[in-house]
């Protein structure tokens, strides 16, 4: 028995609490995720895990071994990875997931720099909006934008998340543009609604310091932030929407900023992490290169520069004569 391998595959099996989920990160057949795991108990002359039907269970030895197992897998892969680096570098699978808006427009378009300086490093890439749960899923890391809530994950900040609010020419030549709070009652809004909790979210504005909520009435609801774009586009109502998405349509006069005085509270970007994957070559490289990816962003580091280099500029509508040019200058859930 290859006791290495034995104690990878019951950590694995532990941290995705399933067999199945384990063999799928491992990329190994089921049956021999359980034939280790069996072998593994029969090795060591004890249980450490208490089947059900529903989820598995540690054993008090088997937590005891996994705590173990955990320390010894991160020392030898910070051991080998000492020596590795001095050579050829970081290696092995990457799995990481973020927004698709942010891995679209930002990350994407610079992954053959990435790949450039890490050749060794095969990126398995996951779009969503949805929560991850890293443990359980094998994902290494994550990009999300919000406060960290989970104490067992590392947050590193890489960049601030700005909204703003808009809408078409369109929808303004025909409702009005609002120049209060409290003209948004008049108005109508595409909402956008919780893929977790299916909860509508309220628009959100800062005003003298504090963050208030307006609820707006609304006849479209989306929970995919390029639909969500695509209504605003499209004249179907007020969109409140991250700077780094809005940029190439305000720039095109398919979109107006409207109360830019008062915008939505920024939130931090960050790549996240757990705690037992801290030690990862691979993994602090990716974080590393991102927080460089997003420094060389002025949207995205929060530097207020209307002239950004990190975007690409859509095709300009028409409509934008008609209006003028708008004024760019101007986990928590977002619209991303």
């Amino acid at each position: 028995m290859d006791r290495l391998q034995a104690m990878q595959v019951f950590t694995r099996v532990v941290d995705t609490n399933s067999f199945s989920r384990a063999a799928d990160t491992l990329d190994m057949p089921r049956a021999s995720v359980t034939t280790i795991i069996q072998n593994l108990e029969a090795f060591l002359n004890v249980r450490l895990l208490q089947r059900t039907t529903r989820r598995l269970n540690l054993t008090p030895d088997g937590a005891a071994y996994y705590e173990r197992c955990v320390r010894i897998l991160a020392d030898i892969e910070e051991t080998e990875s000492s020596f590795a680096n001095t050579g050829k570098g970081p290696r092995g699978k990457l799995r990481i997931d973020m927004p698709g808006s942010i891995g679209r427009m930002i990350v994407m378009p610079q992954l053959c720099e990435f790949h450039s300086r890490y050749p060794d490093i095969e990126l398995m890439i996951g779009f969503g909006d949805k929560p991850v749960d890293l443990i359980q899923e094998g994902v290494d890391c994550v990009i999300r934008v919000g406060t960290l809530q989970d104490s067992s994950l590392v947050a590193r900040r890489i960049g601030v998340f700005q909204g703003l609010t808009a809408a078409s020419p369109d929808y303004l030549e025909l409702h009005g543009v609002p120049h209060t709070i409290e003209d948004l009652q008049q108005h109508t809004a595409v909402n956008y609604f919780s893929s977790r909790t299916g909860r509508v979210m309220d628009m959100d504005f800062v005003v003298d310091g504090k963050s208030i909520e307006v609820k707006m009435r609304g006849a479209i609801a989306v929970n995919d932030a390029e639909a969500y774009l695509a209504c605003g586009v499209k004249g179907v109502g007020l969109v409140q929407i991250a700077r780094f998405m809005a940029l190439p349509h305000l720039r095109a006069g398919e979109l107006v900023e409207v109360l830019p005085q008062w915008k939505p509270l920024p939130m931090p970007i960050s790549v996240v992490y757990p705690h037992n994957r801290h030690l990862s070559p691979k993994v602090r490289v990716f974080v590393d290169w991102a927080a460089e990816l997003f420094e060389r962003c002025p949207l995205l580091s929060g530097q207020e520069d209307a002239e950004q280099r990190c975007l690409p500029t859509a095709t300009p509508k028409s409509s934008a004569v008609k209006h003028g040019t708008p004024d760019v200058a101007g986990t928590a859930e977002v619209v991303v």
